[in-house]
């Protein structure tokens, strides 16, 4: 099997607006899902008046937030950007409704002329820029070249920011949504042209970083929003794979309401308003709030990569490409290495041919990650050039793709530090 003989995907190709006799199709789609949902979505006073062109920033945790967007935008449909495997199997659909394919944490200068196309159009340009849907319903690191892009095309920035949606239909379990409501939406014009010319790149990330604040479990605490699913807590492994009593990775399992270690039995009730409560166990760390859980085990990747020890070993994985929108392609088995010179994927396909792939840590800021993927083909790093992505599955039970999720961003902002070179909080 030789790599040149698949076709790829043609991201060059101009894409206009979306075609006016499928708007109506659209609105049906999204309209009475956000009247379900008892959706209320607050407008800033500022944007009365305002038309397209401008650029939409919204925060992502679920397809619904499209369905928010498209209701807020009214009668405007956006040009959203969507990454590639949003288009399999409907890339003629997608392109005439004005969506704009890319490849996950690759930068494609393409994109630029995209959005300035879409600008001329007098269209809006729909921007999810934390690149994947969020994994504990708080905010993802967001590119450090965000605001010098809303700079450099000079058109209104108005953020749209969504709330309940991560808690209605959670990233690591998306089996089934939970019949959330209501949920809520605030839009606002973050940034005026006239007030874009005035700041520099820097101060218009720290606006947009300060703008993207959220915590969907805090909003459900506050809001008194019960969850009565009863297999709610079912997939909170995949983001909590670390136990707090006895420090034990990739042990924790989750039944009905309920997750617990398989190591030490240490187990925890997840409530009806989203909170952890211990059943058993006595360790000194109690986390009711899932996002400390998160974070805290953000800390601890970070001791390994600055302590020079994180590493993933040679994992084995069967990988799966996508160089077009049409269907993935099997290529074969191999190992994946994960560790602070970055990803390195090596397989072997029927015909005996070796495929390597090797992204560079200091080229990518985070990672997108899928929890079994299409219901069927499990958990997943999606590995991606300008003109392939790699969906690279790890086999066994000693690995998590969290972690490797948390380690690509860790490794990212430790080789900026050590070149004198840090990170603003909250971008990348």
């Amino acid at each position: 099997m030789k790599d040149e003989q698949f076709e790829r995907y043609d991201m060059s190709r101009r894409v206009g607006p979306c075609k006016w006799f499928l708007k109506p199709l659209l609105w049906a789609l999204s309209f009475p899902s956000t009247w379900m949902h008892g959706t209320k979505i607050v407008k800033d006073d500022r944007l009365k008046g305002l038309k397209p062109p401008y650029i939409l920033l919204s925060n992502h945790n679920a397809f619904f937030d499209m369905k928010v967007a498209l209701r807020a935008c009214f009668p405007y449909v956006p040009n959203f950007i969507v990454a590639i495997d949003g288009f399999i199997g409907r890339e003629g659909l997608l392109r005439n409704i004005g969506c704009i394919c890319k490849r996950k944490f690759t930068s494609d200068i393409r994109m630029i002329k995209h959005i300035r196309n879409t600008v001329q159009d007098n269209c809006i340009v729909g921007l999810y820029p934390e690149a994947r849907y969020s994994l504990c319903g708080t905010t993802a690191v967001l590119p450090a070249s965000l605001g010098y892009l809303c700079k450099r095309i000079g058109v209104p920035v108005v953020t749209l920011i969504c709330h309940g949606h991560h808690i209605n239909h959670p990233f690591w379990n998306t089996r089934k949504e939970r019949g959330v409501k209501p949920t809520s939406a605030e839009m606002k014009l973050l940034l005026s042209e006239d007030e874009l010319k005035s700041l520099s790149g820097d101060e218009i990330n720290r606006m947009i970083v300060n703008a993207f604040q959220y915590d969907d479990f805090k909003w459900q605490k506050d809001n008194g929003i019960r969850v009565r699913y009863k297999d709610r807590a079912v997939g909170l492994e995949k983001i909590l794979y670390q136990c707090p009593d006895c420090g034990k990775e990739f042990a924790m399992t989750s039944d009905g309401d309920i997750l617990r270690c398989s190591n030490c039995n240490a187990s925890w009730r997840m409530t009806e308003f989203g909170e952890l409560v211990r059943e058993s166990g006595a360790g000194e760390l109690t986390f009711s709030h899932i996002p400390d859980w998160y974070e805290w085990e953000r800390g601890n990747v970070r001791n390994e990569v600055r302590n020079g020890v994180y590493s993933s070993g040679k994992l084995p994985v069967h990988v799966r490409s996508l160089p077009n929108a049409k269907k993935f392609i099997d290529i074969g088995s191999g190992y994946l290495t994960h560790d602070k010179e970055g990803f390195r994927v090596s397989v072997t396909d029927s015909d005996g041919d070796v495929h390597e792939l090797n992204i560079p840590a200091q080229s990518t800021y985070s990672l997108h990650i899928e929890y079994e993927y299409l219901f069927k083909f499990g958990d997943c790093v999606d590995l991606n050039t300008l003109t392939d992505t790699w969906y690279v599955y790890p086999e066994g039970k000693d690995y998590a793709v969290t972690k490797m999720a948390l380690a690509t961003e860790e490794i990212y902002y430790h080789i900026r530090e050590s070149n004198n070179d840090p990170c603003p909080p909250g971008l990348a």
